[in-house]
């Protein structure tokens, strides 16, 4: 019927552009503002506080854990029931992820005599929980007040960026569970080995201020290609 397929014509036409919108305007000056002044308290931390290649692998390894929260919270936000089953995998799996990760970092980087597992080990897969927890604890009790305060910028920025974009513009109905679970590990692979060639590059050619400087820039960069690539419009299907 013509009526209908004029109808459903703009319906796409209404979503698209609503979908065209989501990620634009005010929110994203403020969604990308926000970004590059989280991403600038490192500069302040190498420029002022004589932060060196420890200090920002250890804040970027925190981001891994502040993306893992926001993903928990997609997933139980867009399906109370099917997210807590998907949450609870990612968790262990993610976080495992992240545990090793951070294990390397205080073993390899800090020196640090550590020892991943305190007293009873946790039973089957909650040993990677275990072992995070850890690593976390760890982390916290070699941190300084300014590490401390750039971890709760990081953690308000993605917090922004998920009210703004997740929920205010809709990114919640145009996602499935599987795709947020998997969208943070496309995320974190490009930064993982981008941050760990400039972290082995600082340390092999000395950790000049100017080398430091290089690194921030870096992930500044891949961080901004990455969320605009992240919250581009979705094409509606027309099928």
């Amino acid at each position: 019927m013509p009526g209908a397929g004029l109808a459903a014509e703009m319906v796409r036409t209404t979503q698209t552009g609503q979908m065209e919108q989501g990620y634009s305007g005010r929110r994203r000056q403020v969604s990308l503002v926000l970004l590059v002044l989280v991403n600038i308290l490192p500069l302040a931390g190498v420029v002022f506080l004589d932060w060196d290649v420890l200090a920002l692998m250890i804040l970027y390894w925190s981001e891994y854990l502040v993306l893992g929260f926001y993903t928990v919270a997609r997933m139980l936000l867009k399906s109370p029931l099917g997210g807590l089953g998907y949450g609870m995998f990612f968790g262990i799996h993610y976080g495992g992820f992240c545990a090793v990760h951070g294990l390397f970092i205080l073993v390899l980087l800090a020196g640090v005599d550590f020892n991943p597992f305190e007293g009873e080990t946790w039973p089957l897969f909650l040993v990677f929980i275990q072992l995070l927890v850890n690593v976390i604890k760890a982390v916290l009790a070699m941190a300084p007040p300014a590490w401390l305060a750039a971890f709760a910028a990081l953690f308000i920025s993605h917090g922004a960026s998920f009210v703004m974009n997740f929920i205010l513009a809709g990114e919640k109905e145009q996602v499935t569970l599987k795709a947020l679970m998997n969208a943070p590990y496309k995320r974190i692979v490009v930064l993982h080995v981008a941050v760990i060639a400039g972290g082995g590059a600082v340390i092999a050619l000395g950790q000049t201020i100017g080398m430091l400087l290089v690194l921030v820039c870096l992930k500044l960069a891949l961080d901004i290609t990455l969320h605009l690539r992240e919250h581009r419009p979705q094409q509606v299907p027309t099928g």
